[in-house]
């Protein structure tokens, strides 16, 4: 439950320093004495986006936080699960705003984000502003409302899952089915594709080949002749040749070397070059032999490399390799054409398995739910006839949705009556505010009865109500109060503050550095004067001072 809220720097207020106590507590004040600064305090702590603007003129920053007393409500495993600080006892939530903008929340002492925030707030406190008695006409919150008497979290969340992997499944599906028909409208195009690859039974590396090819060709003469002079040079028998001068070399070196012994090396390394001169002499006849022009030829491989180069312009590559890979890679997409309907098959027949579970759970959710529906119905009219309906109709219609959805295959309305024999309509439609006010008291406190949360704020629950149906609606939510729970209602009506165990007053103060909101816890004769004027207004009388005595004694 919430022990102390402190607010520093916050729109009217520049420091507040409160105490909360379990059960069932009251706050009053004039209109525009700040309770709804106080709200917007806490609604900060619970991660509500920040603006600056909040901060008190003249402030650098401001300052919130909020002491729970989680003795009783065993939340160790939600720490643990969030990886939050556990203390066991306590935990302060605190969230600091600065002027420049910038925001800084902590969970007892250690940085957290927003979204940890509002998830351990969930936990702790529920704000029911005015404005959420709206929520009581949308289908969500009405089936929500019954999801949580039914206790089937669990249930929902397995659902949910199987729901998830069905929709997936079948985003796959249609992506699939869309790529199916663009491939197979792309067929005929890739089959002509491939074909004239294939058709030209290219080989890795024939390009390099044939440009060596086609370069030797359009350069035979002058090949042939650079042959036979190179020929001339080395292999000459008229004694020009340059073998013909190695044996002459030789020769001198022979007779020479019985005399002079240095000759023989040199003698050895000659004929070593001898013999390999003449190896290229006679490779060097043997090419000027095959070297000829062939016209044939050449226009056979200008033509062949013709065919290269036009498809590897066509589809934008640059060698023969390219060719390939792309022979392949049509090879490819052509047999996952031909495999898209076996593919459809299996994927089908997947949907069809994931969509029988998710019947199957949606209908089990269905069972609980119209349970819980006929327990809320009877435990609501059982609130409401004391809140003034003694001829009250309350009936949750259950119609199935087409297709399932996040959750399930249920569509909700909450039926609603307050007069007798007439016919049940939406409670959006028919339901005055003061009515919707004490319907969602009740449903509040059949909620409260089936989750353990600590705290509840009641942002003037009581539009719309005066008289016994007030007293009667504080009896409901001292009742709340009662529960290991702590309710705290923001009123103006007596009958309802003079219910509650603990009475504080907002009100505001005029000073001569500007306006301030304070927030106070009064004592007994502060509360009578309190309910008094909340009785007569500013003009205080002693019937007013009685009639709040007597109140009070009722409590």
């Amino acid at each position: 439950m919430l022990q102390t809220l402190h607010i520093q720097n916050y729109a009217l207020i520049d420091r507040l320093d409160i105490d909360f106590e379990s059960g069932f507590s009251v706050i009053t004040g004039e209109t525009g004495a700040g309770k709804s600064i106080i709200l917007g305090a806490i609604g900060l702590l619970l991660g509500k986006r920040a603006d600056s603007k909040s901060i008190k003129t003249g402030a650098s920053k401001c300052v919130i936080e909020a002491h729970f007393n989680l003795s009783a409500y065993h939340l160790q495993d939600y720490f643990e699960e969030k990886e939050l600080e556990y203390d066991g006892d306590e935990c302060i939530m605190r969230r600091e705003l600065s002027a420049s903008g910038k925001s800084r929340s902590f969970i007892n002492d250690v940085p957290a984000s927003l979204n940890q925030m509002k998830e351990l707030g969930e936990q702790l406190i529920d704000v029911h502003s005015q404005h959420q008695n709206l929520l009581l006409g949308k289908e969500d919150f009405q089936l929500n409302v019954v999801d949580i008497i039914a206790n089937n979290a669990n249930d929902v969340g397995a659902y949910r899952q199987t729901f998830a992997q069905w929709k997936n499944l079948t985003n796959q599906l249609d992506l699939l089915m869309e790529e199916a028909d663009k491939s197979r409208a792309d067929e005929d195009y890739l089959s002509f594709q491939l074909e004239q690859l294939e058709q030209l039974n290219l080989k890795e590396g024939e390009q390099k080949d044939l440009e060596a090819e086609a370069d030797r060709l359009s350069h035979a003469e002058e090949i042939k002749s650079g042959l036979y002079a190179a020929g001339q040079y080395l292999c000459h028998d008229e004694g020009s040749g340059v073998l013909c001068s190695l044996k002459d070399v030789l020769r001198h070196l022979r007779d020479i070397a019985r005399v002079y012994p240095e000759a023989n090396e040199w003698q050895e390394r000659i004929e070593s070059c001898h013999i390999e001169l003449k190896d290229i002499c006679d490779e060097v006849e043997s090419a000027l032999d095959e070297v000829e022009f062939n016209p044939a030829r050449m226009e056979e491989v200008n033509d062949r490399l013709n065919q290269l180069y036009t498809l590897e312009h066509k589809h934008h590559l640059q060698t023969d390799k390219e060719l390939l890979t792309l022979a392949e890679d049509l090879r490819t997409r052509l047999d996952a054409i031909t495999s898209y309907d076996e593919r459809i098959t299996d994927l089908k027949k997947e949907i069809q398995t994931v969509y029988n579970q998710l019947l199957k759970q949606a209908a089990a959710l269905t069972d609980m739910r119209k349970k819980a529906a006929k327990h809320i119905e009877q435990q609501l009219t059982e609130h409401l006839i004391p809140l003034g309906m003694p001829n009250v109709q309350f009936h949750i219609a259950f119609t199935n949705r087409k297709e399932p959805d996040n959750h399930g295959m249920d569509s909700v309305v909450f039926l609603f009556s307050a007069n007798k024999n007439s016919q049940l309509q939406d409670i959006a439609h028919v339901a005055s505010g003061g009515e919707i006010a004490r319907v969602m008291l009740s449903l509040k406190a059949l909620i409260a009865g089936a989750v353990k949360l600590p705290t509840i704020i009641f942002d003037e629950i009581d539009t719309g109500v005066s008289g016994k149906i007030a007293e009667r609606m504080a009896l409901i939510m001292q009742e709340m109060g009662n529960r290991e729970r702590q309710v705290i209602s923001i009123t103006h009506l007596p009958q309802i503050a003079a219910r509650g165990n603990a009475h504080y007053r907002v009100y505001k103060e005029d000073t001569e550095t500007g306006t301030t909101s304070h927030l106070t816890r009064l004592n007994d004769e502060e509360r009578i004067t309190e309910i008094a004027h909340m009785l007569s207004g500013e003009n205080l009388t002693e019937a007013a001072m009685e009639n709040a005595r007597e109140l009070l004694k009722r409590e």
